[in-house]
C-alpha cells in the first residue's frame, strides 16, 4: 500500500504498510513482518467525500417569437436527431400543432408550433442530427 522511511535515533527504518482492515494493520519494518492492533478509540471512520452542487440561479426563459414578424423560425431547443416530421411545405398549421419529433438524450421531444401560419420551408429530414438553435422549420 504505502512505503515510509523513518529516522529514529540516527537509525533509518523502512516501513511498508501491507494491509489495513478495521483496527488491524499488517506492516513490514526493514523486511520483518508485524501485525499491529490499534486501540478502538484510535480507529477513525473512513470519510467519503460528498459532492454538493449549488443550485442554479439562472432562470430558463422560453423562446420568444416576434409577433410582428411575418416569418417564424422553429429552432432546435437542444441538440438531437429528427425522428419524424409531421408537416410538409404548404400545410396550414395552428398554435400547438405537433411539427416534428426530436430525440435528445434518449428521450422523444415533440416540437409544437408556437404560432399559427403556413409551412414555408422544412430545413431538416428524418435521421438528421441538429444542433441547438439550428433552424428546423420556417413558417410564413
Amino acid at each position: 500500500m504505502k512505503n515510509f522511511t523513518f529516522k529514529i535515533n540516527e537509525n533509518n527504518y523502512g516501513v511498508k504498510i501491507v494491509s489495513h482492515e478495521d483496527n488491524i494493520i499488517e506492516l513490514e519494518v526493514n523486511g520483518t513482518s508485524y501485525s499491529v492492533k490499534m486501540k478502538e478509540e484510535e480507529v477513525k471512520a473512513k470519510k467519503t467525500p460528498t459532492l454538493v452542487r449549488k443550485p442554479s440561479s439562472a432562470t430558463i426563459e422560453p423562446i420568444k417569437i416576434n409577433p410582428s414578424s411575418s416569418n417564424t423560425k422553429i429552432i432546435a431547443p437542444i441538440p438531437g436527431v429528427i425522428l419524424s416530421i409531421n408537416v410538409k411545405v404548404g400545410d396550414t398549421i395552428k398554435e400547438g400543432d405537433a411539427l416534428l419529433v426530436l430525440e435528445a438524450m434518449k428521450m422523444e421531444n415533440s416540437i409544437t408550433s408556437e404560432k399559427s401560419g403556413t409551412v414555408a420551408a422544412i430545413n431538416v429530414k428524418v435521421g438528421q442530427q441538429v444542433l441547438q438553435s439550428e433552424v428546423m422549420i420556417e413558417l410564413a
